[in-house]
């Protein structure tokens, strides 16, 4: 509705989704021990971290451009890359053998993001049509 103090869909993807990035990415910045018991050691901690520091950036950003007007599709942009990245990752590294298939588990989470943002992207151009 507009006009309402409600936020659209496309805001609470946002907020969830830049949640979901934080907690994912301090994970193995604040307890690597409990992060490799899930998802399997790792020979390069260096990259852990990196890939962490990367997650939380991208969820305070999606957080950050929420609430402003064109902040839903800044937000939905950030997204989709950061989903579709570690998705593909994901499903080429898990048949290889390169990382456990626990992070098949990953994988599910981030088709569901996409799902969620293709979703409110057409709500979006059904709202104004």
């Amino acid at each position: 509705m507009r006009g309402s103090n409600v936020p659209g869909p496309a805001v609470g993807v946002a907020l969830a989704h830049g949640a979901f990035n934080i907690v994912g990415g301090l994970w193995p910045l604040v307890h690597l021990r409990s992060f490799e018991w899930v998802f399997g050691p790792k020979s390069d901690e260096w990259l852990q971290m990196t890939t962490g520091g990367l997650l939380v950036s991208s969820g305070l950003a999606q957080l950050a451009a929420a609430p402003a007007p064109q902040g839903p599709a800044q937000a939905r942009r950030i997204g989709l890359g950061t989903a579709l990245t570690l998705l593909a990752v994901d499903l080429v590294y898990v048949p290889k053998r390169r990382i456990r298939p626990t992070y098949l588990l990953d994988a599910a989470m981030q088709a569901g993001w996409i799902a969620a943002w293709l979703r409110t992207a057409r709500q979006g151009r059904s709202a104004t049509a």
